[in-house]
């Protein structure tokens, strides 16, 4: 099979693979508690007229056409009373989109994501397109620093330990993975505040945001100082806890071509250790790593990134995400999943893709 050949099916399996994504989500959260429309009316319970005025504000069209007054009186007769008027809870139905049936809902969420049409936020009350490219600069600058300064450090150092097995510099070195590996990257985000962000110790760096407030007047080297200073630690506590595993995962490979025998022939030809190590060793080797790298990306644009993109208060998707789930913001929560799925596959078959310009034995043919 070819690589376009190999590449179109793939593509064409996105398609039924997102829509089983979105049809386990979705199902899911049909049996949810506290979604929006019950959390509207807990809030309508607790907080009466206040809540009610905040609401008429919202997204919702039947609450942008009701006059205040009338809300507020709906919401006074709620506060004397244990229920709701059901009219009150209908328009919440309505304004939330639960006023129709679940499969009318699906369909509708189907035919609007096919042309990445996410809708608006329940409670922003913005696009929610424009609300993940307003924070797609946050997530991207930390996912590629991230991402650079693992593969630059660990693929180094992971050769390193392969060739000098069992060496003194192969022990000290696997101390500093094990701490690595056993601590979770925000805990060296919070050592990291903690030491240099004006904690207890130094005030070296900035605690919040990617920029300071004056980044537009500065000039364009400034704006270079401005936005290192700034990524420094996020970036460190990201890297801190993802290099060990990537780390050991190249030593590993490497050990193991080392010891093949296509190894011991290259020698017995007289091949100088550089030329078996980069020229054999290295193509073989990478295979593995190569096949690591869109959980790897996956992972640090979106999962390690969460805590660290709180710690130092960035506003980025992965806290956007996070910040969607625990408030039952339906569309942020869909929309975000949508295009954290779409980039993993996306990002996989390009995976498959780099397998053949590393070594070209790979017979696509095989794999599906």
């Amino acid at each position: 099979m070819s690589v376009t050949q190999y590449s179109l099916k793939r593509l064409g399996l996105i398609i039924p693979t997102l829509l089983g994504i979105l049809v386990l989500n979705f199902a899911i959260t049909q049996f949810a508690p506290g979604g929006p429309v019950e959390s509207a009316i807990a809030k309508l319970q607790g907080m009466g007229g206040g809540f009610s005025a905040q609401m008429s504000g919202t997204s919702g069209s039947d609450f942008q056409d009701s006059s205040q007054g009338n809300i507020q009186q709906n919401a006074n007769q709620a506060k004397g009373s244990q229920g709701l008027p059901i009219e009150i809870i209908q328009r919440l139905e309505k304004q939330y989109g639960f006023d129709q049936p679940w499969y009318i809902r699906f369909w509708r969420m189907v035919k609007n994501y096919a042309v990445f049409d996410f809708g608006n936020s329940y409670y922003a009350d913005k696009p929610i397109v424009d609300m993940i490219i307003q924070r797609m600069p946050v997530s991207i600058s930390l996912g590629l620093w991230s991402t650079l300064l693992t593969y630059l450090i660990s693929i180094p150092l992971g050769i390193a330990k392969a060739v000098r097995h069992g060496s003194r510099f192969d022990v000290a070195t696997s101390m500093a993975v094990i701490v690595g590996y056993a601590i979770p990257g925000f805990i060296f985000a919070i050592l990291l505040v903690i030491l240099f962000a004006g904690g207890q110790y130094f005030d070296w760096f900035p605690l919040r945001g990617l920029t300071s407030d004056n980044f537009a007047q500065l000039t364009w080297w400034q704006q270079i100082l401005d936005y290192a200073h700034h990524i420094t630690l996020p970036t460190l506590a990201m890297v801190i806890g993802n290099f060990a595993t990537l780390t050991m995962l190249t030593k590993n490979s490497f050990l193991d071509e080392i010891h093949k025998q296509y190894v011991v022939t290259a020698q017995a030809k007289g091949c100088s250790h550089q030329q078996i190590l980069y020229g054999h060793v290295f193509r073989n080797a990478m295979l593995i790593v190569v096949a690591g790298m869109p959980a790897a990306l996956i992972g640090i644009f979106f999962t390690s990134g969460l805590l660290v993109e709180y710690i130092f208060s960035l506003e980025g998707i992965g806290l956007m995400s996070f910040n969607a789930v625990i408030s039952r913001d339906y569309p942020v929560v869909f929309g975000t999943l949508y295009i954290f799925s779409l980039m993993s596959l996306v990002l996989k078959l390009i995976s498959d893709l780099t397998y053949v310009a590393i070594d070209p034995r790979i017979d696509f043919g095989t794999r599906l």
